[in-house]
């Protein structure tokens, strides 16, 4: 019997049909595989003619900094700094990893973070699709036909250029999302992740609204055992962390209102003349959009489009956190898995869609020459697709905004935010055409069948699973029987 998740609606009473992707030709697989060379060969080109632009491990020299102060002088490790206004901003146990990465030769960690980087790419496009129940050669092509274009995104390859650990948190984010809720350690991801950056902690209140109470405890215990590894590491430093409001300081990674912290609030901040000015209008708005984000991505979750769900908040994250740096906008590498994901079981339309969606995504992030951006562009050499249009004007010395400005200097966030409301219109709908459970007259207790309640977890209507007996129907070998995911006509 195949997987609910390699069938698809049809216009007429049959309900389902094998979607296309199952009889993917293998020169399709050729085709995305040389598409992903040839993307891999320009950027070692690319890395060979312009070095010192490609790669300065800029962030990386950072780390590699604060893990050596870490060692040697730990009273000092948050009022250091590397150069005016550039300190280590992470929490001490991100302090006690890097220690650890500094007694590599420096050359190593340089080379051994950059090749790191490039994984992360691919593996957090091949775990969103097989989060949508894609598997085999068809999964294998779109992976690397993703892959390739994700490359070449201003978020990318600034977090390559700069020696970022943030591809690296999104794989261990990304990871821990896709496993079976069977896995005993499922949110353990997720924990570590915070431990290190305190933005994944977004997850854990939306594990609790998706019902997953356990994974959601688990991330919260991981998190919780990496602030005791830190004090008992680097007591000192975990009580300046953690205990004198370090950490809620927006302003302690960079200048809030600098053109590269494209955020909620350092959009409103360039707009309004810096943070005091907004700091009354912009937490509620902050707290709004955290909150209603969470609970479209629990609601997408309990339905059974998990990717969607997760991703919606992926976005959130970055939306809302204070400092949302260029390359903090790496969520965009598992939302163009999740497009393409999508449009592999939709129709020749919904495709087509999905695919102008996938575009317009990798064009707004793209990274683009400096000679279509400008050298005092959206980023320095590198920027997104309009920033073209810029006047020559200093980064961080940002006035009120008007006219193509307030696209262009807040392209990522205006982005960003027409995925977020995509998303949420998604939610609503799913929201608005959930099935009603019935409840036996004179009974107000729950009286659901298992086919009811596999109905509520996303069986399509007439699917023979929905049977009480459906038990036979689990994938050979799974640990997770009568779950499943399937696609609806809008975003799964």
């Amino acid at each position: 019997m195949p997987e609910p998740a390699e069938l698809n609606r049809t216009a007429g009473p049959a309900g389902f049909r094998r979607s296309w992707h199952t009889k993917l030709p293998l020169a399709w697989l050729i085709v995305a595989a040389l598409f992903l060379i040839t993307s891999l060969t320009a950027y070692l080109v690319d890395l060979a003619v312009h070095p010192n632009m490609m790669l300065t491990w800029y962030d990386l020299n950072v780390y590699n900094d604060a893990g050596l102060i870490t060692r040697q002088l730990p009273s000092i490790l948050y009022s250091w700094q590397l150069s005016p206004g550039i300190g280590f901003t992470y929490t001490p146990f991100a302090a006690v990893l890097f220690a650890a990465g500094s007694l590599l030769p420096w050359v190593t960690l340089r080379w051994s973070m950059t090749v790191v980087g490039l994984v992360c790419v691919p593996l957090t496009v091949w775990l969103t699709l097989g989060g949508l129940g894609r598997r085999g050669l068809s999964r294998a092509a779109v992976a690397f036909a993703v892959s390739a274009l994700a490359l070449w995104t201003e978020p990318v390859m600034k977090s390559l250029l700069l020696g970022q650990i943030e591809p690296l948190l999104l794989l261990l984010v990304v990871w821990d999302l896709t496993r079976s809720d069977q896995r005993k350690w499922k949110g353990a991801g997720i924990g570590l992740a915070a431990g290190i950056k305190l933005v994944p902690l977004i997850f854990i209140p939306y594990l609790l609204l998706a019902g997953k109470i356990r994974q959601a405890a688990v991330a919260t215990a991981t998190f919780a055992a990496t602030i005791v590894i830190g004090f008992i590491a680097l007591p000192r430093p975990s009580v300046t962390w953690w205990l004198t409001g370090y950490f809620i300081r927006p302003g302690r990674t960079g200048g809030v209102a600098s053109l590269v912290n494209q955020s909620l609030l350092g959009m409103l901040a360039r707009q309004f003349g810096g943070m005091n000015a907004i700091r009354p209008v912009w937490l509620p708005i902050d707290i709004a959009v955290a909150l209603i984000g969470v609970a479209a991505g629990a609601l997408m979750t309990r339905t059974g489009r998990q990717v969607q769900g997760w991703t919606t908040v992926g976005l959130t994250s970055v939306l809302v956190s204070p400092i949302s740096w260029d390359h903090h906008w790496v969520w965009i590498v598992p939302f163009l898995a999740m497009l393409a994901g999508l449009a592999m079981q939709a129709r020749v339309l919904a495709r087509l869609g999905y695919l102008a969606a996938m575009l317009a995504t990798a064009g707004i992030f793209g990274n683009w020459p400096s000679k279509y951006s400008g050298p005092l562009a959206f980023v320095p050499r590198n920027s997104g697709l309009l920033a073209w249009f810029l006047p020559p004007q200093q980064i961080d010395r940002v006035t009120r905004l008007t006219g193509v400005q307030l696209l262009t200097w807040n392209l990522f966030v205006i982005a960003g935010c027409v995925g977020y409301l995509v998303m949420l219109i998604v939610a609503w709908r799913v929201w608005r055409s959930r099935p009603a459970r019935p409840v036996r007259p004179g009974n107000a207790s729950d009286t659901s069948t298992a086919a009811d309640r596999k109905a509520d977890a996303g069986w399509p209507a007439g699917h023979p699973a929905l049977a009480d007996n459906a038990g036979s129907y689990r994938r050979a070998g799974s640990r997770q029987a009568g779950s499943c995911r399937v696609d609806s006509p809008v975003l799964g």
